[in-house]
Parts: C-alpha cells; structure tokens; sequence
C-alpha cells in the first residue's frame, strides 16, 4: 500500500513562494508517474502538475506554466512542487497522487490515480 503525506503549505504574500513535499512510504515510487493537483471550496479538484517516473517529462496546467516546478528524488521517495510568484487565485487545498496502473491515462484526470495525500493548505492574501 502506497502512502503519500504532503507538507509545506502554508500563508504568503502574493509574489511570494513556497515548496511543497509529498512523502511516501510503504512502497517505492520510482515507478508511478506522480501529480499535484489543487482545490479551492466549492470547485472541482484541478490538474496542476505531473513527472513521469523517471523525472524525464513534465506537464503543467496552463495557469501555472513558468511559475511552477514539478521534480522527484526517488531515492528519497519524494515528490517537490515549487512554487514561485504566488497569486491569490492560487488559494487552495494542495493533493499529491500517485499512479499504479500500467498504460496509456490521461495525467490530468484525477480520476486515474489511486493513491492520494491528505492535503495541504496554501493560502495566498493579496
């Protein structure tokens, strides 16, 4: 059973930054493409980001492309999410998720990944 635990998040100024981790533990993830994904209240969880298993290839959701960095250490089994030049529209609820399953997926679908953290809260004020 994989288990994913974020960090990091937290309230900052806008234009400011933060660096998010995911932990995981109970399986290695060197071979699970990973995601973050966010969620304000009363909105739809979103795709922010994804790194292939080998840290290889990135994809970005357009409203965080240049501003956002996505990366992995595999041997310590964590997962990064930089985050630079905050914005209020940013304010949301901060998921990691893991995918298992072998095969083509979309990666900006949260429903194609099984294993999920708790969350983390970033809080941009303007």
């Amino acid at each position: 059973q994989v288990r994913l635990a974020e960090s990091g998040g937290g309230l900052v100024q806008a234009g400011g930054s933060l660096r998010l981790s995911c932990a995981a533990s109970g399986r290695t993830l060197g071979s699970y493409p990973l995601g973050w994904f966010r969620q304000a209240p009363g909105k739809e969880r979103d795709f922010v980001a994804v790194i292939s298993s080998s840290g290889s290839r990135t994809y970005y959701a357009d409203s965080v492309q240049g501003r956002f960095t996505i990366s992995r250490d595999n041997a310590k089994n964590t997962m990064y999410l930089q985050m630079n030049v905050l914005k209020p529209e940013d304010t949301a609820v901060y998921y990691c998720a893991a995918r298992s399953s072998t095969g083509v997926y979309d990666y900006a679908g949260a429903k194609y990944y099984n294993y999920w953290g708790q969350g983390t809260q970033v809080t941009v004020s303007s």
